[in-house]
């Protein structure tokens, strides 16, 4: 909110004026109403393993965060170009992988990799495109820089709450939107669809019938799956909605089977189709696998795409940038070392107490280590987790993310924010101008994941 000199920056300079004019009673009086209405709609999450309900409300906070348009043009551009090169990058390591012969990017971490599916090698998708909605993960690191923390190409979760927070933001403060220099995100479920749509299979012969498969009322994102489902007016089906019959997928109805062409998935790779993967997945729907093999159905995203979710895998997207597209990198990776590779081992195990390491595969923020903050008796544990397996951990600076005012006990207070937009892949590449700002409301905190600890606020993108 303020640049280095400590006057308020040019983006937030109505937002000041707001949190000046309303007072902090008023918004602490309005954020209690926000979290009433955030229950009543039932906006949770839920957290397993930690013994009571998991079910647990997001924590909102009231005050937004603010790009300006000239920012968020900087950033789209960046976005898209890495959506493209990751989707370039899936389609080569399924088919010639023409990175790995050149020797950019080392065999072993694809081929290696947990998430690479050898079952998928050869299949074209429609349009070549494996990974339909990137989430790629950004932090600010100075006032005029940006980098990439990691990309989601599987499933990234959130988009609910970009929804969600901007339209408690519309009820509760209209004036604030009423001048339309806030960019609107409500186009999202329309595009989302529409890039579905595009992603149609081969022998998909009329406009095609898209479903959302989520594993059922059970799992973490369920209120997700839902309210896309219903916001892109399409049906949510769990895997018993679903059967095979005469090479193609089916969905059954109180009007009788209705054929599917396009499945948004909301279900791991591994658990598809336990007459492909696991045998054991009471998930899956047998057969699925095959029919997708074969051009009956389209799944989004593809199996396999996790591959390029790899954290290792990370650090090589600047140079697929540069082989796939012939273009430099709009935004930089952060540093990052491979603890697969013995020198970059031996530096990360010298230096653990200022170093952020983290699991190639892992996500919500567990499996990692923040140096800075650890104890001794910590890090000398995670030294020997290192030891034992390095190649499943990279490491990184901790790095001086920048804060973001929220409203908290003592009144507006800074919190460290990581932002997730989210970007459709299909016969466009389509950004809509927002997405999911997280935050660390633990004061002094880098891990802003909601199991952690986070919240989350409205993202604003200033109009022209």
């Amino acid at each position: 909110m303020y640049g280095s000199q400590g006057a308020v920056r040019v983006p937030y300079e109505r937002v000041a004026d707001w949190i000046s004019a309303a007072g902090v009673d008023l918004l602490k009086l309005r954020q209690s109403e926000a979290e009433a209405i955030f229950r009543r709609i039932g906006i949770t999450f839920a957290v397993y393993g930690e013994g009571g309900d998991p079910e647990r409300l997001i924590p909102f906070d009231l005050i937004p965060r603010v790009f300006g348009a000239s920012e968020w043009r900087r950033l789209s551009r960046g976005i898209k170009q890495r959506s493209r090169a990751l989707n370039a990058f899936l389609y080569d390591v399924y088919h010639r992988g023409e990175i790995l012969r050149a020797g950019v990017i080392p065999e072993d971490l694809v081929y290696r990799n947990e998430a690479f599916l050898p079952e998928m090698v050869g299949i074209d998708p429609p349009g070549r495109i494996y990974s339909h909605i990137c989430g790629i993960d950004i932090v600010r690191t100075g006032e005029d820089q940006f980098q990439v923390l990691e990309d989601n190409c599987r499933t990234p979760s959130g988009v609910s709450y970009m929804l969600e927070n901007r339209e408690i933001m519309m009820r509760m403060f209209p004036q604030l939107f009423a001048a339309g220099i806030i960019e609107p995100v409500d186009s999202y479920p329309v595009l989302l669809k529409k890039t579905l749509e595009e992603a149609a299979p081969m022998k998909c012969d009329n406009d095609p019938t898209v479903v959302l498969l989520t594993p059922g009322s059970l799992n973490s994102a369920y209120y997700e799956h839902s309210f896309l489902a219903d916001l892109m007016g399409i049906e949510l089906v769990e895997p018993q909605d679903l059967f095979i019959e005469g090479g193609l997928v089916w969905m059954r109805t109180t009007r009788g089977p209705q054929r599917v062409d396009v499945i948004y998935r909301r279900i791991d790779d591994s658990f598809i189709d336990p007459l492909a993967f696991r045998p054991d997945s009471l998930l899956g729907v047998p057969g699925l696998f095959d029919v997708y093999r074969s051009g009956g159905v389209t799944l989004c995203s593809a199996p396999g795409a996790g591959v390029a979710d790899d954290k290792a895998i990370y650090s090589f997207v600047p140079e697929m940038i540069r082989f796939y597209l012939g273009e430099k990198p709009l935004l930089e990776n952060v540093q990052t070392w491979r603890c697969a590779s013995p020198e970059d081992l031996s530096y990360v195990l010298s230096n653990l107490k200022d170093l952020v390491v983290k699991e190639v595969h892992g996500s919500g923020g567990y499996g990692m280590l923040i140096g800075p903050h650890a104890s001794k008796k910590d890090i000398e544990a995670f030294r020997l987790k290192l030891k034992a397996n390095p190649s499943a951990f990279i490491a990184q600076p901790t790095l001086e993310l920048s804060t973001a005012p929220i409203l908290g006990d003592g009144g507006v207070e800074k919190r460290h924010v990581d932002f997730r937009p989210y970007c459709l892949v299909g016969r466009d590449i389509r950004l809509t101008p927002g997405g999911l700002t997280r935050v660390a409301l633990k004061k002094g905190s880098l891990v802003v994941n909601s199991s952690q600890g986070g919240g989350v606020k409205d993202t604003w993108i200033l109009a022209d």
